[in-house]
């Protein structure tokens, strides 16, 4: 489980920058629901997933959560060392969805090798537009999608995430995913159980007609 296999421009790096990482990047185990960035003033340094799943979003001032990207097996977190980066800071919150392993990288340490190396730089660039065309998609789904038709490809995707139709998820939960107050998921999901899309249970929403959900996420 060494740095070096979950770095993607690692051969790219001089043995003295290898050496820097290797020194100074920490190795973490999580658990789910842990806190591991909390907003702009929060720049602990760059995240890097080895197993897991992290969630990061935004609050509004209302308290309501929207989940703006999510953070698999090998995803590089940049937003949580946002301080690196001139003129950007970002409110964002990152936490752990289920137990993860990840190393930390403090933000003094990258933004020397950012200083240093171009192949670092470079990367670094690649996946800052990665994370801005996720957020642009987000924007767009947000602005034209209708809610049903949200709620829909959330559910098809979490069912192909998670590998079942039966998923535990509280109307809470997919609230704070989707940008919406629990009582508007509520009802749409009740409209989903009613025409046969859905089963509901405390705690679980079951999948049952699997291709009408489809087809609506994709209307």
């Amino acid at each position: 489980m060494e740095f070096a296999e979950y770095f993607p421009v690692w051969n790219k790096l001089t043995e003295e920058e290898q050496g820097l990482l290797r020194e100074n990047a920490l190795f973490r185990r999580v658990e789910k629901g842990s806190l591991l960035h909390g907003g702009s003033a929060d720049c602990q340094g760059l995240l890097l997933v080895v197993s897991g799943q992290l969630r990061a979003y935004i609050v509004s001032e209302e308290g309501r959560e929207i989940t703006i990207y999510r953070l698999f097996e090998r995803d590089l977190c940049l937003l949580s060392a946002s301080c690196i980066m001139q003129n950007i800071q970002f409110e964002i919150t990152i936490e752990a969805e289920k137990d993860s392993e990840l190393y930390v990288v403090p933000s003094r340490i990258y933004k020397a090798l950012m200083e240093r190396s171009v192949s670092v730089a470079n990367y670094t660039s690649q996946v800052m537009a990665g994370r801005f065309s996720e957020v642009m998609w987000l924007l767009e789904q947000i602005m034209w999608k209708s809610f049903d038709k949200r709620l829909a490809e959330f559910l098809v995707n979490e069912s192909v995430l998670e590998g079942t139709l039966c998923l535990k998820l509280t109307h809470e939960m997919i609230g704070n995913h989707l940008g919406t107050a629990r009582e508007v998921v509520t009802r749409m999901l009740r409209y989903f159980q009613s025409e046969g899309l859905v089963r509901l249970s405390r705690g679980t929403v079951e999948i049952t007609d699997s291709p009408r959900l489809e087809e609506l996420s994709r209307k």
